[in-house]
């Protein structure tokens, strides 16, 4: 029987300069910071993950090691218990996938269903810009070929810019575009960045929001409330024709039911990379199905987690598209991709997954050896 013989865990640090300006942080972003997790079996096979830290995975690697690395299920089911007590080790699920594939010979969108080998894609920006500015960058993305591109909301806790701003910025990409892409809305209402401590919007005011949103076919905004106002976001849904999106931090599988149940959303969003990896949310993508509901994964992590979504993706299928994050130059593929070899490439809009076996990763360890910061 194949068994996993070690973990290893390495984190790295991309000076990032001209800093990042990300639209629901406050403060300039410096660096960029990618987990690497490697996972090695008897014969010398080694499958990688990135995303979350890996906080309180030390010291668990026993109920690993010796066991066979294809019990994808079993290994979820501790990491389940992991996150219950400490945090969110869901970069090693990633790995485990990607060496499953190795040994088999397959690439991962197969193993899960393998329903396509070529997703869509949304250009997802995370730079607040004025009019001028954001219409220049989405007449880029259409003539890129991205059928579609997200779009960030501010509001006065990170700014002093309000939604009513942004409204300006979104009404000039329309009016110069038309319809040549579908547009979405991240009103950053749903969680906080740890010193953020200002109230989310009202069930008032995202519904003023949508109402204006609805005025310009958008096709969903993304979390308009807090994440716990459950039935603010039920309501909301009933409320306007504008698709309501949410769940990329919703950490438990259970609150993703709750939500199907509740008809919260339209739109699921949970990211393989922080919440259940491929094999939890897999889960959440078959309850979204069966319930009428749209699944397409947040993947504003790094091009390994971006590749894990999209086999994810891929390999369920179903997804109008999938998160694209790029907003050069401030956030270009070099920088969000750089633990890889090359950067993924879009074509037409669209990401072709291979038949390389696994998650088809290739890390530059050369860049890795030069990023490393910890002992």
């Amino acid at each position: 029987m194949n068994r996993i013989a070690s973990i290893e865990i390495t984190h790295h640090r991309l000076p990032l300069d001209p800093p990042f300006l990300a639209s629901w942080d406050g403060l300039p972003r410096r660096h960029f910071d990618a987990t690497i997790v490697r996972v090695r079996d008897e014969e010398g096979r080694e499958g990688i993950g990135s995303g979350d830290l890996m906080k309180g995975f030390e010291g668990h690697e026993g109920l690993f090691i010796g066991e066979d690395p294809r019990c994808v299920e079993r290994h979820y089911e501790i990491l389940s218990h992991i996150q219950f007590h400490y945090g969110r080790c869901w970069p090693l699920d990633l790995a485990l996938w990607d060496l499953t594939g190795k040994i088999t010979g397959e690439p991962v969108w197969r193993l899960l269903g393998g329903r396509s080998d070529r997703v869509r894609l949304y250009a997802s920006s995370g730079v607040l810009r004025d009019p001028a500015e954001l219409v220049a960058q989405a007449e880029r993305f259409a003539d890129e070929g991205f059928p579609a591109m997200k779009i960030r909301f501010s509001s006065t806790r990170r700014s002093n810019r309000t939604w009513h701003d942004d409204l300006k910025s979104l009404e000039a990409v329309r009016a110069k575009l038309g319809n040549r892409l579908d547009l979405m809305v991240d009103c950053n209402q749903g969680w906080r960045m740890p010193w953020d401590t200002a109230l989310p919007w009202t069930f008032k005011d995202a519904l003023q929001v949508a109402r204006e949103l609805e005025q310009l076919g958008i096709y969903w905004m993304e979390e308009p409330l807090h994440r716990a106002d459950r039935k603010g976001m039920a309501a909301l849904r009933e409320a306007t024709s504008v698709r309501i999106a949410g769940g990329e931090m919703t950490r438990e599988l259970h609150e993703f039911r709750d939500l199907i149940e509740g008809r919260c959303l339209d739109v699921l969003q949970p990211d393989v990379a922080l919440v259940g990896g491929i094999t939890g949310c897999r889960r959440v993508a078959l309850m979204a199905r069966e319930a009428g509901l749209t699944f397409t994964p947040h993947s504003w992590t790094n091009g390994i987690g971006v590749l894990a979504n999209a086999h994810l993706t891929g390999g369920i299928g179903d997804a109008p598209w999938l998160e694209w994050p790029y907003d050069p130059p401030e956030w270009s593929l070099e920088r969000r991709d750089f633990p890889t070899t090359t950067p993924l490439k879009a074509m037409n809009g669209s990401i072709h997954l291979a038949e390389t076996p696994g998650l088809g990763i290739e890390l530059d360890e050369d860049r890795l050896a030069a990023t490393r910061i910890d002992p």
